[in-house]
């Protein structure tokens, strides 16, 4: 007979990486799930095959208004204990002025704007109480920006935790906790083959700081051991 999970979650953009690693940790803690992921979903499919109904599958493209706005009607009735965005690109390492129109667009609307319209979407799903919370990095800190290199992907994120700043002042008195998470330098696509951190090592300790910041409202940029990160 399976337990009705007592916390929910939605996490945005776990096809593979952090956000799979993310959506299968918070199922063995006994979560309800539901997980997004664009279109290759076989990894997470395979998660949720594997959860015991903890971990459910949707299809998102996150820069797409009309899709956000699909999913919150099939989601409609649920309530969340979690909204977790997890999306990020990069574009190689090239000095901004170089870097293509295009390219820094994509960037900017994939790292920065759409995290922000998700949460704005989907927002009133979470209960009274919940955790809104964003994937970010220490590379969007202005004061930690002393190391060359990654300019776009740095200034992407940096522009996340100002968005995210805005959101916190526009909708300070829902009650939710507000995260802004950095997980590390880890071993993922992104974070290439010899970053420091196993995602199935980072991951459960970015849970352990989920979990213990549940009901305190406001906002904050924390890394994977609950510290905080500089702005």
């Amino acid at each position: 007979m399976s337990v009705s999970p007592t916390r929910r979650a939605l996490v945005i953009g776990a096809s593979r990486g952090l956000g799979l690693v993310l959506a299968g940790e918070l199922a063995a803690r006994g979560w309800g799930v539901v997980a997004t992921a664009r279109r290759d979903a076989g990894a997470l499919r395979a998660a949720a095959d594997a959860s015991g109904g903890r971990l459910e599958v949707e299809l998102l493209e996150m820069t797409s208004a009309g899709e956000l706005a699909a999913l919150r009607e099939r989601l409609t009735g649920r309530r969340l204990d979690l909204l977790f965005v997890n999306a990020a690109i990069d574009r190689g390492d090239l000095p901004i002025d170089e870097v293509p129109t295009e390219v820094f667009t994509e960037v900017m609307v994939t790292n920065a704007l759409s995290p922000l319209r998700a949460l704005e979407a989907l927002r009133v799903l979470v209960a009274p109480g919940g955790t809104v919370a964003v994937m970010s990095s220490e590379q969007g800190s202005v004061s930690l920006n002393t190391e060359g290199g990654y300019e776009l992907y740095k200034a992407s994120k940096a522009a996340l935790n100002q968005l995210m700043r805005s959101y916190a002042t526009r909708h300070g008195d829902d009650g939710h906790t507000k995260l802004l998470i950095d997980p590390g330098h880890n071993r993922t696509r992104l974070g290439g083959p010899d970053a420091p951190l196993d995602p199935r090592e980072s991951i459960p300790a970015v849970v352990d700081v989920l979990e213990a910041r549940a009901g305190d409202p406001g906002l904050q940029f924390l890394d994977r051991h609950g510290d905080r990160v500089p702005w």
